[in-house]
């Protein structure tokens, strides 16, 4: 709602960000602490990889590349791979944009050559041309928000797009050459029942995608949908929602496409590398209003509104919306807390190597869970949520980091055993 020209703008303040902008940033990352390991003049060498994460909407339609551009001047790390959001804007209406973005980040950053660099986008959104030139500019992976293949589920939770138009996108990637497709589904939909959500992800499975992410449905507060659940309207309940996710498990396993999240599933090799820096807790960085980074042991965001990160940037003020170094014991809670999250699980060696904390009371723990059928331990050692687990998930991982939290130091931190003295 707060959106202007981006032609204009960027007429308005190209010469400005091209004359400010490296000396604000360097001084950001200088004062901050962000993205530094070592500071040597005007080059910030940093020395672990990370990812460069676009958010389109608020970097591409509301500045210049240029400060990519001149943020690379500056920053000298090697990049795995390059996400770029939708955010349901027309694809004709971008395509040029993301194309000089792309080619920007491939001028200044080390993108390796094998790099994820998805498009996110609405059905109703995608264009034939528009997906051929992202193509050719180093777009690999096309993510669509199908939510349903019912049209009556889709008008419920106000999507403008149809079934119809989620095959004809599909297909348009196809003929634009992109072997990498990801479909959304949305789960507990209003009016949604076993037989419909079955339907639509039989649907999904006749495209052939790489990738499913199903999610649950959340109700947002201040939505048009909460005020309908306000007043009366009824939505699955826990054990309906349960029923759905353990059938779409099973279902998508014997279809190939093995579940490695707790809402994600991928034929093999084609799991999401994006989604998997931040389960695996390691480094990214933002561009862009509200984007937010975790980087040389700090996490930090920018400021949300559009015009006050503008003005900063522009002005030499703090576009700096939070910043705070992570501590040691936190990071280890976050282990735990993302870990479990994938199929992958937690590893008591990793766990006592990278934070240097006991993990046999937590272990204790698993082993409780797993008389429940809720965790089991693979024969490599790792502790992992089975489907079952994974229904009641943030309650076992909160107990887990509760009985991480109440202890005290001297328990958790690893003694060596000694014998007695000769």
């Amino acid at each position: 709602g707060n959106m202007i020209d981006c032609k204009t703008q960027n007429i308005i303040y190209q010469k400005k960000l091209r004359e400010k902008l490296p000396a604000i940033l360097a001084r950001f990352a200088k004062e901050q602490g962000v993205a530094i390991l070592t500071y040597e003049g005007e080059q910030i060498i940093t020395e672990t990889p990370a990812d460069v994460y676009v958010q389109k909407e608020a970097f591409v339609n509301r500045m210049s590349v240029k400060q990519v551009e001149d943020f690379g001047t500056y920053v000298d790390f090697p990049v795995t791979k390059c996400l770029i959001v939708g955010d349901g804007d027309h694809m004709v209406t971008v395509e040029q944009r993301l194309k000089e973005l792309l080619a920007t980040l491939h001028k200044l950053f080390q993108i390796e050559k094998d790099a994820e660099i998805t498009v996110e986008c609405n059905p109703d959104s995608v264009d034939l041309r528009a997906l051929c030139t992202l193509r050719k500019a180093g777009v690999n992976r096309l993510s669509l928000g199908m939510q349903s293949a019912q049209a009556e589920e889709l008008a419920a939770i106000h999507r403008i797009h149809t079934p119809q138009q989620t095959d004809q996108a599909a297909g348009l990637a196809r003929k634009a050459k992109f072997n990498n497709l990801s479909l959304d589904l949305i789960y507990g939909l209003p009016g949604q029942t076993m037989d419909s959500w079955k339907a639509t992800v039989e649907h999904a499975l006749s495209l052939i995608p790489q990738h499913l992410s199903c999610y649950g449905l959340k109700v947002e507060e201040g939505t048009p949908l909460a005020r309908r659940v306000a007043e009366g309207e009824v939505l699955p309940d826990d054990d309906q929602q349960a029923d759905l996710y353990l059938w779409t498990v099973g279902r998508l396993a014997r279809a190939g496409y093995p579940q490695y999240e707790i809402s994600n599933f991928a034929k093999p090799g084609f799991e999401s590398r994006h989604n998997l820096r931040y389960w695996f807790t390691r480094p990214y960085i933002g561009f862009g209003p509200g984007a937010h980074s975790d980087f040389g042991g700090r996490r930090y965001s920018f400021v949300r509104d559009l015009d006050a990160y503008i003005d900063g940037v522009l002005h030499g003020g703090n576009v700096i919306d939070s910043s705070e170094l992570i501590p040691q014991r936190e990071r280890c809670g976050e282990y735990l807390m993302l870990r479990l999250r994938t199929a992958q699980g937690i590893d008591g060696v990793e766990y006592r190597r990278n934070y240097f904390m006991d993990f046999a009371p937590l272990e204790a723990r698993l082993e409780q869970f797993a008389a429940q059928g809720w965790v089991e331990r693979s024969p490599e050692g790792r502790w992992h949520f089975t489907p079952k687990g994974f229904l009641v998930s943030n309650q076992l991982i909160g107990d887990l980091l509760d009985r991480q939290e109440q202890a005290s130091w001297e328990d958790l931190i690893v003694r060596p055993e000694r014998g007695p003295r000769p």
